[in-house]
């Protein structure tokens, strides 16, 4: 009995270490985004920075981000009052924003890049959430870096990425920033509500808001006319049953879905080309970004170490009753 307590508790450890291991990363952009020269096609990038950093605070994140020469970007901070501004908000504590943001904007077709430089200080929105928030939105083409100095959530990175793209004279649809807001917002909550499931993984949450919004566009291309709730709440379940999350996304976050997804086809992006292609990118890239973890697993024997405490354990029970 003691050999077998011993073998569960290392199983235990086992899982944990491997849990550990394969969680996906945060990596950085392949190349970054480039500040010792001016790019002449683009222009300089734009740092957008927390308004609730002080100065030290500010030099901080911009060598996190890996600015090397301030001269070569457009910096500003974001506000309380572009939070207000961009989002149709209530006025905000600038002392609360604290995320940061560099953009570069790059060649069409090149679809929407979103790096978190500090995984370790934002805690809860991951690069997949902002990217296909920042896609509602209306973000096309772009390089995106997030950073922080101190352990924050992370909502605020969106309202910076409106602003700097503001700042470069595009401006983004009011309602398109609302909905990618609440976006953000609601798949962040529904995914920290599970995250002490077992089995669950985030980015299937990812790649079932984008099969969503895929299918909404779908539908209405083929009939004409917009989704009713019934078949809203059908192509919702259907995203959910094809990635394994019927049994973890709860009546009531289906709910919150549904408010949701009413609103975003509400907008333009419903019937946006740019839209579907970036989200096509998107679900590759998160597909990829899974394939790469489970690979490295099977390279590491990670997964024939726990099969084989597994067969141990059953031997041991069995052996008791012999």
């Amino acid at each position: 009995m003691k050999k077998l307590k011993t073998m569960v508790l290392s199983v235990a450890g086992m899982l944990t270490i491997s849990a550990a291991t394969l969680a996906a990363p945060t990596t950085a952009l392949a190349n970054g985004i480039d500040t010792t020269v001016i790019n002449e096609k683009w222009g300089k990038p734009t740092f957008a920075y927390g308004g609730g950093l002080s100065e030290a605070q500010v030099e901080e994140t911009a060598e996190l981000l890996g600015i090397e020469n301030m001269e070569n970007v457009n910096s500003f901070p974001v506000t309380g009052e572009d939070l207000e501004h961009y989002l149709n908000e209530g006025a905000s504590d600038t002392s609360s924003m604290i995320s940061s943001v560099l953009v570069q904007k790059q060649d069409e077709g090149e679809g929407v890049e979103v790096s978190i430089e500090t995984p370790d200080q934002i805690t809860e929105i991951t690069a997949e959430q902002y990217t296909n928030a920042a896609i509602t939105a209306g973000v096309n083409d772009a390089l995106i870096m997030v950073a922080s100095v101190t352990r924050v959530t992370g909502e605020s990175a969106l309202t910076g990425i409106y602003k700097a793209f503001d700042a470069n004279g595009e401006e983004l649809e009011q309602d398109r920033m609302e909905v990618a807001q609440e976006e953000l917002e609601t798949t962040n909550s529904i995914a920290q509500e599970n995250a002490d499931e077992e089995g669950f993984d985030p980015s299937r949450l990812d790649q079932a808001i984008i099969e969503i919004k895929q299918s909404l566009a779908d539908l209405k291309e083929q009939q004409g006319e917009l989704a009713t709730r019934e078949d809203m709440e059908r192509i919702i379940q259907e995203a959910l049953a094809n990635f394994e999350l019927e049994n973890y996304v709860t009546q009531d976050q289906v709910d919150r879905l549904l408010a949701l997804f009413e609103k975003y086809q509400q907008t333009s992006a419903i019937d946006s080309e740019k839209v579907q292609e970036q989200l096509k990118d998107l679900s590759n890239t998160v597909q990829d970004k899974v394939s790469d973890l489970i690979n490295q697993a099977e390279e590491s024997g990670l997964m024939d170490r726990i099969g084989n405490f597994f067969r141990e354990i059953w031997n041991a029970i069995t052996n008791l009753f012999n």
